[in-house]
């Protein structure tokens, strides 16, 4: 079995999906180069962060931040649209690993109850076959041992992509979009809201007002990157 395996990646070397460099033996996804090179935020370590500061005055969210840098054909968004549309979930599950040991860093992930990614309405699940938030929340709850619940948050309206829009038709966009089906598992908890990319808050913030009604509810956020406009 060694010896075909071996022999297919031969034919069909696994290639870095940033710069298309065949990996070498000892490499996983990335090659070495892009390893070092990933612009990482380090977020996590700045409580007065950009990422936090999105929300100040809108949601009360104790900690935010973002594991990486995106910027307009760089790295960091070959890596999302491989992940995304190209269906390769191990990038998103490998980026959640990798951002979960940096995690480990901080006093405050050592209290978060559920790891909950931000959902896919069920139309764009079907389409799409997966929800990429909880396959990154699925990585990290891998190295931090936190249960990923998907369950408790849905998405009940189907909203357009948010690419292209402006800050207000952002937020109009995903306006009463979410709700708690089960508020009561998440009274008194201390929740990691999980998301791909953050570029003005909005969805996060349409997730967390609704959260934050439930009694006793704390939230963090963490994302794959950030995109800022």
């Amino acid at each position: 079995m060694k010896f075909f395996t071996d022999f297919l990646s031969l034919l069909y070397p696994e290639v870095c999906p940033i710069c298309g460099n065949a990996l070498l033996v000892g490499e996983k996804i990335l090659c070495t180069v892009c390893f070092y090179k990933l612009p990482k935020t380090n977020y996590h370590l700045d409580a007065n962060n950009p990422v936090q500061e999105l929300f100040f005055g809108r949601v009360n969210i104790s900690h935010a931040a973002t594991f990486l840098r995106f910027s307009k054909g760089g790295m960091v968004q070959r890596l999302i649209h491989e992940f995304k549309y190209k269906n390769k979930k191990e990038i998103g599950f490998f980026l959640g690993e990798l951002y979960a040991n940096e995690l480990m860093q901080t006093d405050w992930i050592k209290s978060i109850d559920y790891l909950i990614p931000i959902p896919l309405h069920p139309l764009k699940l079907k389409k799409r076959g997966f929800n990429q938030s909880e396959v990154f929340a699925n990585g990290i709850s891998n190295v931090l041992d936190i249960p990923v619940r998907s369950d408790l948050l849905s998405r009940i309206k189907f909203s357009e992509t948010q690419t292209k829009k402006s800050k207000y038709k952002r937020w109009e966009n995903v306006k009463d979009i979410f709700e708690a089906p089960n508020s009561t598992a998440l009274a008194n908890k201390h929740i990691l809201l999980v998301d791909d990319v953050i570029t003005t808050g909005a969805t996060i913030e349409a997730a967390s007002q609704h959260l934050l009604q439930i009694e006793n509810v704390k939230l963090n956020v963490a994302a794959l990157a950030f995109a800022a406009i």
